[in-house]
């Protein structure tokens, strides 16, 4: 597998995670958050918890001493399998959570954060403490977005996967009269001064919205005809922010509808951003499927799978938003299938051999399956947000499984 697939892979796993661990709740005080700097001995972390442990032994509710002390047992064991601390630090969850009736099951996750953690943390609660990991998984990498005309304009920010609107306002410049004379004059310095203030208004929205942004990359203004130009040649942004505009483009819309259609006709300037390398990925897989005779692309799990193991896919599609496991079983009669199904589903499905029930032997989330599948054929794969219009697309229209080809297989 390749290096940037091994990136991608290890991004959707740590993503998936951290949205299944933001949602769990514990009954009390029992969900129990470590987070350890790389710098920090396992040693001192060990020492740190028995003192934890023993702490702990005063909780009054017997239930949540118990739970406490399990989940502190736990940690303590994992942390046992470490010699020294990942370079970028390792945090540990681990507590009971509810079940049905008064049943509750252990969880434990164990992270290997993407960036580096800085302080050591300890914290018992009845969530886990999420938020220093979920400021990690934010694409911080952006574009400041500018759509204008003399009666509109939109303000939006362009960041990893989303388009995000942040101002739309209408102007007041007045329109065009049929004055004649010294009204006419007067007239059209009052048009004047309203547009010199609503493009000061502009200005000062961009101020707040994009300079204190240290991952801005640059911003991108458009709109119809010249008062886009008009309004960064006469420096209506702050000094600053007009180093950082990429170039004006032309679009027809001037409302949210207007950021899209920039970011679309601006794409050839931001092609490090991955909205604009999925938007390619999506219109070539519809261009390919549109062909008469079905193209070099396939779709929906069967198909693709085929076609991988054929040699045939140069490039997996795979969404995100696949919340799906693939599952190896067995049943009575010794038949050994192969099934997917919801990823929340506990049952396992009867053989489809003989009908007989069956014994889970492995489950394994879909897109770590079909990242392995390709990658014993040298298939690349690229993981689809389904925050965009072309990544909805993708998970509504084709079940969340598409394929660029190779060579077409009959």
């Amino acid at each position: 597998m390749s290096d940037d697939s091994n990136v991608d892979r290890a991004k959707y796993d740590f993503k998936k995670a951290m949205q299944e661990i933001v949602d769990l709740r514990g009954r009390g005080t029992e969900l129990i958050s470590v987070y350890v700097p790389s710098n920090r001995q396992i040693s001192d972390v060990q020492a740190y918890l028995r003192n934890e442990y023993s702490q702990s032994s005063n909780i009054k509710s017997k239930s949540t001493k118990k739970n406490v002390m399990g989940a502190i047992e736990s940690i303590m064991s994992r942390l046992k399998t470490y010699r020294t601390v990942p370079e970028n630090g390792l945090v540990l969850f681990c507590g009971e959570i509810p079940t049905s009736g008064d049943q509750t099951r252990m969880v434990q996750y164990v992270l290997e954060p993407p960036e580096s953690i800085s302080t050591f943390l300890y914290r018992c609660d009845s969530t886990f403490y999420t938020e220093p990991l979920l400021d990690m998984i934010v694409d911080k990498k952006s574009y400041g977005l500018i759509v204008l005309d003399r009666s509109e304009a939109s303000i939006g920010i362009l960041t990893g996967k989303k388009i995000i609107t942040l101002k739309n306002f209408d102007s007041l410049v007045p329109r065009k009269h049929r004055q004649g004379g010294q009204s006419a004059q007067r007239f059209e310095r009052l048009i004047e001064i309203a547009a010199h203030e609503y493009f000061k208004k502009i200005g000062d929205s961009a101020t707040e919205a994009f300079l204190d942004k240290t991952e801005l990359l640059g911003i991108l203004i458009g709109g119809p005809g010249a008062t886009k130009d008009f309004f960064v040649k006469e420096g209506y942004l702050h000094h600053e922010l007009q180093k950082k505009v990429v170039d004006t483009f032309d679009t027809g819309y001037t409302d949210e509808y207007g950021l899209k259609e920039l970011v679309e006709t601006a794409k050839d300037a931001i092609t490090d951003m991955d909205l604009t390398r999925e938007k390619d990925l999506i219109q070539k897989l519809l261009a390919e499927i549109r062909k008469a005779d079905g193209g070099l692309a396939a779709y929906g799990e069967d198909e693709v799978r085929h076609m991988t193991e054929m040699g045939a896919v140069d490039t997996m599609l795979l969404s995100e938003g696949l919340r799906l496991s693939r599952l190896s079983l067995k049943c009575s009669n010794g038949h050994v299938t192969k099934v997917t199904q919801k990823s929340h589903v506990e049952a396992t499905p009867a053989c489809k051999e003989c009908g007989s029930s069956t014994d889970l032997m492995e489950k394994m989330d879909i897109v770590d399956e079909l990242f392995e599948l390709a990658a014993t054929m040298s298939s690349k794969v690229e993981l689809i947000s389904d925050d965009s219009e072309e990544g909805e697309l993708l998970l509504r229209a084709f079940g969340g499984i598409a394929a660029l080809l190779r060579f077409r297989v009959g």
